[in-house]
């Protein structure tokens, strides 16, 4: 992972929404996503609908000597995405970077189990929560005409998958961002996708055992041997470091890009 003192995001401004995590035994998407950010030299505003689980994302961050705010917000309300944008000119006066990581899972099925309820339900929080934030920040960023916006859809996405509500929303989010890249570009604002795929993650894992009534470790290895690179999952700091490469310069000329980061399942076809 990356350590203190890099320069790749020095002095930019960067809000994480969903900064704080499940608890588990495991690091979080965006929490490790923040910390990156963080140590390689960006300002951030950690966002979490759980204040006390941004503001420990902020302690790992200033215990390594980084800058990070923790702020409380709910990604599906519009009043509190303007609220966060507004907080961060504030105190920075710009934002640079804008990544999604809030999404939900549940009690989906397939088409013809799915309950009307739970595909209001995921469908509404996996979408609203990158349509809003990303709403809120494109007049600032604008009117500075630049700004990397980086959201977290999953391979389910264009994967064969039996659960529909979040197969449809994470392909919800690949297109809204496709058209977010092209219908921002003349301002020199970057939109992309990074697409998950099976990750040792507190919400994967803890949640996933829980909710099936399965050991962990039983959980662990039947995820693990569906992976075709070395036999096992991937880590949030994967998803961290393929987040940073789309935040920083080096991907100056990358935008509208669906990234998938899951060790090449999505290239087994057939």
């Amino acid at each position: 992972m990356s350590q203190p003192g890099g320069t790749r995001l020095a002095d930019k401004v960067a809000i994480v929404v969903g900064a704080g995590q499940t608890p588990g035994d495991t690091i979080g998407n965006g929490r490790a996503t923040a910390i990156v950010f963080a140590r390689e030299g960006a300002h951030v505003l950690a966002v979490d609908r759980d204040l006390a689980s941004a503001r420990e994302t902020v302690d790992m961050i200033e215990k390594e000597g980084g800058s990070a705010v923790a702020l409380r917000a709910d990604a599906t309300r519009e009043s509190d995405c303007r609220e966060m944008i507004d907080t961060c000119l504030e105190r920075h006066e710009r934002i640079d970077i804008l990544h999604n990581n809030v999404g939900i899972g549940g009690s989906d099925a397939g088409p013809a189990q799915i309950e009307e309820e739970e595909w209001d339900r995921i469908l509404s929080v996996n979408l609203k929560s990158v349509i809003l934030p990303c709403k809120a920040v494109l007049p600032v960023m604008r009117k500075q005409r630049s700004g990397s916006i980086i959201n977290i859809s999953s391979i389910a996405a264009v994967c064969a998958t039996g659960i529909v509500a979040y197969k449809t929303s994470k392909a919800g989010i690949n297109a809204y961002t496709q058209s977010l890249a092209i219908g921002n570009a003349k301002y020199g604002i970057r939109a992309n996708v990074i697409m998950p795929g099976l990750m040792e993650t507190p919400m994967a894992i803890e949640g996933i055992s829980r909710g099936r009534g399965i050991d962990k470790q039983e959980l662990i290895r039947a995820r693990n041997a569906q992976v075709p690179l070395r036999g096992r999952m991937g880590t949030a700091w994967d998803i961290a470091h393929a987040a940073l490469f789309l935040a920083s310069d080096e991907a100056d000329f990358v935008t509208g890009v669906a990234l998938p980061v899951d060790g090449g399942q999505t290239a087994r076809v057939g």
